[in-house]
């Protein structure tokens, strides 16, 4: 073997070792490049499972805040309707309590209630006082029932009050009371039974 063909044969063998070598480090490196690629994909997509749970959760909540102030919102309207409601049956039960108070059964009303105030007291004194617009009925009242009635310095639309002071009672059978009852009694029932 000559000396140039010694040195094509060095030449050669070191070539193939060289490149044997460079083919391992770039194996080497693109295996480490695609292990980074790959943990750099499972972290990426980890963070945006993490994000559209965090947004999921955010919009949810958003959406009961957003449903709930709108519930308010809806029974603050169907309180405000429901007042104007009941103020207005309670207006037109006042109409209908002064058209009633224009007939003769308000009177034998009346009469009923004084001689029940009467009969409760027995023998205790009692003062029986008649509504203000009543007063014109005071003689035909106090005629029927046997008893003097006091006209009251306030108005309680109609019915009577008595007071029996030696027992310390009140008898109220006054309308103003009666309807001041109802109207804070008075309910709007839903279609299911609850208010």
């Amino acid at each position: 073997m000559t000396l140039e063909e010694k040195i094509s044969h060095l030449q050669t063998t070191s070539m193939e070792q060289a490149r044997a070598e460079g083919n391992a480090i770039i194996d080497s490196h693109r295996e480490a490049l695609e292990k980074v690629f790959e943990d750099h994909k499972a972290e990426a997509l980890h963070q945006s499972e993490t994000r559209i749970k965090a947004e999921t959760r955010n919009a949810r909540l958003a959406l009961n805040q957003a449903s709930a102030k709108s519930q308010l919102e809806i029974k603050r309207r169907q309180g405000t309707v429901q007042q104007e409601l009941k103020d207005k049956i309670f207006k037109e039960a006042l109409s209908l309590v002064e058209d009633y108070m224009k007939t003769e059964a308000y009177e034998d009303f009346l009469i009923r209630c004084i001689r029940q105030a009467k009969n409760f007291a027995g023998e205790d004194e009692i003062i029986i006082y008649i509504n203000p617009s009543d007063e014109k009925k005071r003689s035909a009242l106090e005629n029927a029932a046997r008893v003097t009635l006091t006209v009251s310095a306030e108005d309680f639309i109609g019915g009577i009050r008595a007071v029996i002071r030696s027992r310390n009672v009140l008898i109220d059978n006054s309308f103003r009371t009666q309807l001041r009852n109802e109207y804070d009694k008075f309910l709007f029932l839903g279609g299911d039974g609850i208010a």
